[in-house]
């Protein structure tokens, strides 16, 4: 996205990203990982996961939602599949651990601090 700072000069080049969090919505069956519903991650500024001080986040269930990120992250279709499913399940059998992709923000990063 470009534009123009308001003097005539074009403005520098912008991307717009969704900031996200993931929470763990619900599990059904036996919890393993230690996590509960309402644990969360949060994916800020493109590319800047944050976990709150103390807390973890189960790898297999963060390797199942990490791929969607990018995806979720961009402005999607209204009729892509992707715009309107927001959970994804953890691959334990046993555990059926379900997590929400939310939107929380937009970050306005210049396109040149972007790779």
């Amino acid at each position: 996205m470009t534009g123009r700072d308001g003097g005539g000069t074009p403005a520098e080049p912008v991307t717009e990203v969704a900031d996200l969090r993931v929470v763990v919505d619900r599990i059904e069956g036996r919890s393993v990982c230690g996590l509960a519903p309402g644990d969360f991650f949060t994916v800020t500024r493109s590319s800047r996961l944050a976990i709150a001080p103390g807390r973890h986040f189960c790898l297999y269930a963060l390797a199942a939602v990490l791929p969607l990120l990018p995806a979720k992250q961009r402005t999607l279709d209204p009729g892509d599949w992707l715009a309107a499913d927001t959970e994804v399940a953890c691959p334990d059998p046993e555990e059926r651990l379900v997590m929400r992709i939310e939107t929380t923000g937009v970050s306005r990063i210049r396109t040149e601090e972007l790779t």
